[in-house]
């Protein structure tokens, strides 16, 4: 089993920066992709940034070349670092970890609000 803590988020202003922080406890040998999801009201959850353990990493393209996703694979974390915030930026955002062999193997964080507004 694997638990996913969450720290960061908060109230920033648009063209701010803010980073989030992930970190995983307990174990699962297949899991080898960590990142971070968002979700807003009525709308479904969709990915930011993963990346695995082999350093490959995938961005939406709404936050290319503004975030950053960082990963620490000795030490079971993940952060992300988000810069020139926008207005759509704001959602919960969702701490990941899953397994590319198994698409069914997935855990999440319990979510950390980021709002951007003036």
């Amino acid at each position: 089993q694997v638990q996913l803590v969450e720290s960061g988020g908060g109230l920033v202003q648009p063209g701010g920066s803010l980073s989030l922080a992930c970190a995983a406890s307990g174990s699962n040998f297949r899991i080898n992709v960590m990142g971070w999801y968002r979700q807003v009201p009525g709308k479904q959850r969709e990915l930011v940034a993963v990346s695995t353990s082999g350093g490959m990493t995938t961005y939406a393209d709404s936050v290319k070349g503004r975030f950053t996703i960082s990963r620490d694979n000795a030490k079971n974390t993940v952060d992300l670092r988000m810069s020139s915030l926008k207005l759509e930026d704001t959602a919960v955002y969702y701490c990941y970890a899953g397994a590319e062999s198994d698409p069914d193997l997935e855990y999440w964080g319990q979510g950390t609000q980021v709002t951007v507004s003036s």
